[in-house]
């Protein structure tokens, strides 16, 4: 059987990617990945095989920036517990203890500035929000005009500035733990960070000291380390925090896309022809 298999789709992490899978299948020409991110994978290794691979970053890019919309605005209107509050038995509230932050002329810094984080950038404007990013690599002039964003050359000014810090990178050794304790206390204490990136992006453990102590104010967070977390984690007590179960591209139209995408990289790849959306070992 292991002869036949000349293209592997990978959905949610499986099949395990690893050194005995790729010497059972010698005729394995490609791996598709069901999403952007491809830190689940040993690039180098699947190489060392031949093997091309490729992701979805067209069919995933407009529902993980609506994912990232959504926590913002969850968070900052503190969707999650006016809700408990809407239907408890007793309905018994201060409506001081449910006031939010305005959106519209907060200002948003977007780590990360690829294909998600420029379409949340979009939305971001329609919001009426002032835009600072941190890139590896600055925008073209037209493209930040477009969006009126600015950029932050270093990664502390964004910090020190945004009323929302959202994170939008891949998971690479540079990324790893991006965000710690000194860069939570570089925040405004009513600033909250929005997490659509990977979980280890963020150290875990200075967050939640942070969130406990108002270093700062809230945070949403899609991706966690692990996913899911132990029902007993110090996040999952906090009221001042929103948790999704990694949402970013879960639509019915954005799995069909991407199935789509995968299969357009399959074929090419199958048929000797340039993978659309090949992805090259760093």
């Amino acid at each position: 059987v292991g002869k036949k298999v000349q293209a592997i789709y990978l959905w949610w992490h499986k099949p395990v990617i690893d050194k005995e899978l790729l010497q059972s299948l010698p005729n394995l020409k490609v791996i598709a990945n069901s999403g952007v991110g491809m830190d689940h994978l040993d690039l180098k290794l699947i190489a060392s095989f031949g093997v091309k691979m490729a992701n979805a970053p067209r069919a995933v890019s407009s529902t993980t920036a609506d994912t990232g919309m959504a926590l913002l605005l969850a968070s900052a209107r503190r969707l999650v517990e006016v809700h408990n509050i809407s239907i408890s038995p007793s309905m018994d509230y201060c409506e001081a203890d449910i006031l939010g932050v305005k959106v519209a002329g907060a200002t948003l810094g977007i780590i990360g500035m690829g294909r998600i984080g420029y379409k949340i950038a979009v939305r971001a404007k329609a919001f009426e929000m002032n835009i600072l990013y941190h890139n590896r690599t600055r925008r073209k002039v037209q493209e930040e005009q477009a969006v009126g964003a600015t950029y932050c050359k270093k990664i502390d000014s964004l910090l020190q500035q945004a009323d929302f810090v959202m994170l939008v990178v891949s998971l690479t050794p540079q990324t790893h733990r991006l965000i710690g304790k000194r860069e939570l206390e570089l925040m405004k204490p009513t600033a909250t960070l929005i997490n659509i990136s990977r979980g280890a992006v963020v150290d875990q453990e200075a967050l939640v000291a942070a969130l406990q102590t108002g270093v700062i104010r809230a945070a949403a967070l899609d991706v966690t380390s692990p996913e899911p977390l132990p029902r007993n984690h110090a996040l999952l007590k906090l009221k001042n925090v929103i948790i999704t179960p990694h949402l970013g591209i879960k639509t019915e139209k954005a799995t069909y896309m991407i199935t789509e995408e995968a299969v357009e990289n399959i074929l090419a790849a199958l048929n000797g022809l340039p993978l659309p959306s090949e992805v090259l070992p760093s």
